[in-house]
């Protein structure tokens, strides 16, 4: 090992200083000699394109992770607002039963609050004594059953109110997840556009689906035939948008991300289906890919990050990344990891 430290000796030779620098363009000979091929740019350009792929599966993922937690969120207002307008009408039922109770406490101070064998003692008319004590009665009846109503009434405001406040706290941490997802996908995206502007044009236009299926030898598929009227309706409606841009987090209909066009399309056809690929690919029946039919739902990679719509002849339209637009790829594009049947 060659040392980095000045010598010691002020009188270091010439020979010995050129001899280091004739061993170091040795080494650098050497070195540019055996220079692996990766030196060449059509290898760096792989070695790109391979980066750009890697952060767009990332950037797909936290996309879903945004969608999941948007959806949360959606869910989550709808929930806070019942439970605020309910909230909002036991109180005004609890104000009538103060009102109420007012009302008969104001009646029983009226009457003097006598003792009962005090007032008949001092009665000069037994006759109308003993109907305004039945009143008086029935007015302590009234009461002691609206104060046992208004106790409950309370404690079901109380639970309201305190459903409302979780419910507020969990909206506010769903939506701390939306946007902690929304940055992580556009860092992703930001760097993978950096890194394709670096390519030379040709390099920059390579189809990434294409590369990504050119390993998987031909499927011969069969029930080319649509299984329902809704799933015939579906595949129309995503024929219909081929072309649309990708935009992530957009569910149609003017752009989408992957579960965002596979949504819309079942939309179109009356069916909801959930927000995110991970929920689609368990909204309906699961079937072989040998028997996929037009209208099935096609989940890739082991977490269904990504997802499509089968159209038969070992086809599907997805959305594929950013960039590109509502498009056919051969079915076998990535690893399948399921196929349903909505």
């Amino acid at each position: 090992m060659v040392s980095h430290r000045r010598s010691s000796h002020p009188g270091h030779s010439r020979g010995t200083r050129v001899t280091v620098l004739s061993a170091a363009a040795v080494t650098a000979a050497a070195a540019l000699g055996t220079a692996p091929a990766s030196a060449d740019p059509r290898d760096t350009t792989e070695a790109t394109r391979s980066t750009v792929d890697r952060l767009y599966e990332e950037a797909e993922k936290a996309t879903e992770r945004f969608n999941e937690a948007g959806e949360r969120a959606g869910v989550l207002r709808e929930r806070v607002n019942r439970v605020q307008d309910s909230a909002a009408r036991g109180q005004e039922r609890v104000n009538r039963m103060r009102g109420a109770l007012g009302s008969i406490a104001g009646a029983q101070y009226r009457s003097g609050g006598l003792d009962p064998a005090l007032a008949l003692l001092f009665s000069s008319d037994p006759d109308s004594y003993l109907d305004r004590a039945e009143a008086l009665d029935r007015l302590s009846d009234r009461q002691a059953l609206a104060l046992r109503d208004l106790g409950q009434a309370q404690r079901k405001l109380g639970q309201q109110r305190d459903e409302a406040t979780k419910d507020l706290a969990e909206l506010e941490r769903s939506r701390a997840a939306v946007a902690r997802h929304k940055r992580t996908v556009e860092a992703k995206l930001a760097e993978a556009r950096r890194l394709l502007n670096s390519l030379p044009d040709a390099g920059r236009d390579a189809d990434r689906a294409s590369r990504s299926g050119r390993d998987g030898g031909p499927l011969s598929l069969s029930g080319e035939a649509p299984a329902s009227a809704r799933a015939a309706a579906a595949a129309r409606a995503a024929r219909g948008v081929v072309g649309l841009p990708y935009v992530w987090g957009a569910n149609g209909p003017s752009g989408f991300d992957c579960s965002g066009l596979t949504q819309w399309a079942y939309a179109q056809a009356g069916v909801a289906l959930p927000r995110t690929s991970q929920a689609q690919r368990y909204a309906g029946q699961r079937v072989p890919l040998s028997q996929a039919r037009p209208g099935d739902l096609v989940a890739y990679r082991d977490d269904a990050s990504h997802i499509g719509m089968y159209m038969g002849n070992g086809q599907v339209v997805h959305a594929p990344y950013p960039g590109a637009s509502v498009r056919y790829d051969p079915v076998g594009m990535m690893p399948v990891s399921s196929v349903t049947r909505v």
